[in-house]
């Protein structure tokens, strides 16, 4: 019902195609939420100190995925390319060669965090309880989510890639019932299980990865889809790791850029706002990922029918694709934010049940001000697929840059400690520099557009597949 063959991905409706692959992703996405959700909601029993040490790692633990990610995506445009140009065994090759880059990558960058992991955290000058619980996260998740996660999200990009967003979607859920099933048992030590506390939540999510990366195996010996494990498919090529690296690297630099510039944001929280500003800020964060999925989903079906449609030499039909989900991802959040605004106290009691009253006030202004951003990061996802899906990588890194760099954190350290505005200048800044963003990648697609940019990535398309 939700995989779709190559033929109604390039010639029958967009709106439809977006819809049918997005719907599994977005429930995917949502089941994520749902994940990190949960994990806060678990780790709020041990207390308001050890949600601030989660939050804390946050941004370090999305750093460790930076490199990684880089081959997630480099592997999704390139083999959506292909499969849109008919080479059905060169797209095969793209995943298990982006898996043959990630997983010595991710051993380097386990043995980063085993080094170097307590100067990391040390950085961001946490109290000395808030230190020890985000130490033993980070070193944890570090440990056990990493590699089972390269085999799980390299895998599932295969999937998308190829328009068979059912099984994605099935490999990502297996991996979070998981996840949530151990939850309470690893982190509170229910039934027989030990009491891990902080490390046990981190135990629960290497567990869940590793549970849907052998799901994802499974599914490449079957029949289901043509992307199968094949002994063409596993054969090494040093030309198509420079592609990978080449299509995908712009991409690590943006989330490089973006997560580093979260690390400075929770520095200029805790300090704005102590531990309640931090807590109000990890809160906001997770239920800001609500407003996202529609968007994020909607943005990933856009890049393998954008790629898809440029392999086939259809330029148009990209084009339209990404003004069609800009729309889409616009109307749906803006729903999302109105029912954020109305409920926010709720919300944060939800996740912390004996929330201090600091902590509350600052937690209920920071998710009434994200609402007013939540359109714009519907239009920033969107667009950012009719990019990428042209192998156009560099702008979505240069927008983030400039949306993190040059609004974002001058508005917030500006506004906390020049202005004299505390932390509220923080949570705006969030705001402003999702809408700063969404303006000029707007513009800046139309002039795309109209300059040639999806007809030289079709030509391109072509020509590599036939190589």
């Amino acid at each position: 019902m939700f995989d779709l063959a190559k033929d109604e991905i390039t010639e029958g409706s967009i709106p439809r195609a977006l819809l049918v692959l997005a719907a599994p992703l977005v429930a995917q996405n949502f089941a994520l939420v749902a994940q990190s959700v949960v994990d806060i909601f678990w780790v709020g029993r041990l207390g308001e100190e050890a949600v601030a040490a989660v939050g804390l790692v946050i941004p370090y633990t999305a750093l460790l995925m930076v490199p990684l990610i880089m081959l997630f995506v480099g592997s999704q445009i390139l083999t959506s390319q292909r499969v849109g140009a008919g080479d059905i065994e060169a797209a095969r090759r793209v995943p298990f060669n982006a898996i043959a880059l990630a997983l010595p990558l991710s051993l380097v960058l386990i043995g980063l965090v085993l080094a170097f992991g307590d100067e990391l955290v040390a950085l961001l000058d946490p109290s000395p309880l808030v230190f020890d619980l985000a130490v033993t996260y980070l070193t944890a998740f570090a440990l056990y989510a990493l590699v089972p996660s390269v085999l799980s999200d390299t895998l599932e990009s295969g999937f998308t890639a190829w328009g068979a967003t059912r099984i994605a979607f099935i490999v990502n859920v297996s991996a979070i019932v998981v996840n949530l099933v151990l939850d309470p048992f690893l982190i509170l030590g229910w039934w027989v299980f030990p009491r891990w506390e902080i490390y046990g939540a981190a135990v629960a999510t290497g567990v869940g990865y590793t549970v849907g990366a052998l799901v994802a195996l499974w599914y490449t010996t079957r029949d289901t889809t043509e992307f199968t494990l094949t002994r063409d498919a596993l054969s090494l090529q040093p030309d198509l790791f420079r592609d990978l690296v080449e299509v995908g690297y712009p991409i690590a630099v943006q989330n490089a850029g973006r997560h580093l510039a979260r690390v400075l944001m929770v520095s200029i929280v805790s300090l704005a706002g102590g531990a309640a500003g931090l807590a109000a800020y990890t809160i906001g964060a997770r239920i800001a990922t609500l407003a996202f999925v529609p968007a994020s989903g909607l943005g990933q079906a856009a890049t393998s029918v954008i790629g898809q449609n440029l392999g086939a030499d259809y330029p148009d039909r990209a084009e339209r694709t990404t003004w069609v989900g800009v729309a889409v991802a616009v109307v749906g959040l803006s729903a999302v934010g109105v029912v954020q605004y109305l409920f926010p106290a709720a919300i944060a009691h939800l996740f912390v049940r004996d929330i201090s009253a600091a902590a509350l006030e600052s937690t209920v202004r920071y998710l009434q001000i994200l609402v007013f951003g939540y359109w714009a990061l519907g239009a920033i996802y969107t667009l950012e697929a009719g990019f990428n899906g042209a192998s156009r990588t560099n702008v979505s890194m240069w927008s983030t840059m400039a949306q993190y760099w040059g609004v974002r954190l001058p508005i917030a350290a500006g506004g906390a400690f020049v202005l004299g505005q505390g932390v509220e200048a923080a949570f705006w800044a969030v705001t402003l520099s999702n809408v700063a963003a969404a303006l000029w990648l707007g513009g800046y697609y139309w002039y795309s557009t109209r300059d040639g940019m999806l007809e030289r990535a079709a030509e391109q398309a072509s020509s590599t597949a036939a190589d």
